[in-house]
């Protein structure tokens, strides 16, 4: 899971222009890991992208990271 968690923080980190500022906590539930990346409020259209095409492809990289555990995986952005 902490593969996870810096793979999530070196995408974001590549996109955004204060790659100082991100930072990902994760929650994890007998069913499923809660992974909520935080990033500056200026860097938080670069991280959604236009109709949400960045955040889906994040997310779409770290549930194909994900496969070999049992739990689904899901990333929020704040």
């Amino acid at each position: 899971m902490a593969e996870l968690q810096t793979t999530l923080h070196d995408i974001a980190a590549a996109i955004v222009d204060s790659p100082d500022e991100v930072s990902v906590t994760t929650e994890e539930t007998d069913d499923a890991i809660t992974m909520t990346l935080h990033v500056a409020p200026d860097d938080m259209g670069m991280v959604i992208g236009r109709h949400g095409r960045i955040a889906k492809a994040i997310r779409t990289v770290i549930k194909a990271a994900s496969a070999s555990s049992t739990k689904r995986v899901n990333v929020e952005i704040r």
